[in-house]
């Protein structure tokens, strides 16, 4: 899972590059503050990473992305364990997202978008924040161990 990690990095590296710092650093911070729990830093990185990325393109699925782990990490901070279901990818986002599986194949919606999200805030930040990229490689077996998870519905078993 690592080389699809990687694929899918390279692959995503030509629709977000040329991000300003400011705004790389936010995307970075949101994905560190929801990994190590601080939910309340998560909402506010994610609220001000959302208000700093224009609408177009690829960005319109980084909004949403960003909007799915803010809601999820409301849901936590209000003890809430389910993963939140109100914001999901649409069929028209779906090339820009790291794992595409028919709708029949989606053990938990919920966390299916949780981690999607994750995973694209996470190649984003690699992509476009030089400045956290060794804070972001400390991740990066998190991220392959969550891609792990859904290797036999991608059929790479």
């Amino acid at each position: 899972m690592e080389q699809y990690l990687t694929g899918y990095i390279n692959r995503m590296r030509s629709h977000v590059e040329g991000l300003p710092a400011m705004t790389a650093h936010e995307i970075a911070s949101a994905f560190l503050a929801f990994r190590f729990r601080l939910y309340p830093n998560t909402i506010q990185q994610c609220t001000r990473a959302i208000s700093l990325i224009p609408d177009n393109g690829v960005n319109t699925v980084l909004k949403k992305a960003l909007s799915i782990v803010r809601a999820n990490a409301e849901k936590l901070e209000n003890a809430q364990v389910t993963a939140d279901v109100t914001d999901t990818f649409s069929d028209e986002e779906r090339p820009y997202l790291p794992i595409d599986l028919p709708t029949d194949r989606i053990e938990d919606p919920g966390t299916f978008q949780l981690d999607n999200a994750l995973v694209l805030i996470y190649t984003v930040a690699v992509i476009t924040s030089p400045d956290d990229e060794d804070v972001l490689a400390e991740h990066r077996k998190f991220i392959v161990r969550l891609l792990t998870g859904y290797k036999k519905a991608l059929g790479l078993v």
